[in-house]
């Protein structure tokens, strides 16, 4: 992988099933790069939970709204951003902590299931960003060598 950042971007329909185009090429991606089996695994779980969020929560499975999905290599790691056009969960701008996440947060993912806090026990950053009008994102980083806490 050269020096320099280099990216693929997907545009998808707000319908289940085209999650998966964004988990296999984020598979290939990470492969080409050198990720493991288990890595590769946690990533495509990851992508598929961020993107039907964005479908669901973000543009409430309106297939005229697209779910952007960015993928942006650097040489020791994969960024990936999910991003939505609706407002999404208003979380704090920069917020990641699940455990610190506001009470209706948290009663929202109970009411649906633990997709955010799953998301954050596979990946090795992840953040998300709610500015409406525009839409709403979730990024992900997935280090080739993460370092142990």
């Amino acid at each position: 992988m050269d020096e320099y950042r280099s990216s693929i971007e997907l545009r998808l329909p707000s319908r289940l099933g085209f999650e998966k185009i964004a988990m296999n090429t984020a598979a290939s991606v990470a492969h080409l790069m050198g990720f493991g089996e288990e890595r590769i695994e946690d990533l495509k779980t990851a992508i598929a939970e961020a993107c039907i969020n964005a479908m669901e929560h973000g543009n409430k499975f309106d297939e005229t709204q697209l779910v952007g999905v960015i993928l942006s290599m650097s040489p020791d790691s994969l960024e990936v951003k999910v991003l939505d056009t609706g407002s999404g969960l208003q979380v704090p701008l920069g917020h990641a902590a699940v455990p610190d996440i506001d009470k209706k947060m948290h009663e929202l993912e109970a009411a649906r299931g633990m997709g955010m806090f799953l998301i954050e026990s596979l990946v090795d950053e992840v953040e998300w960003v709610s500015s409406p009008p525009q839409g709403s994102y979730a990024r992900m980083v997935i280090r080739l060598h993460p370092s142990k806490h």
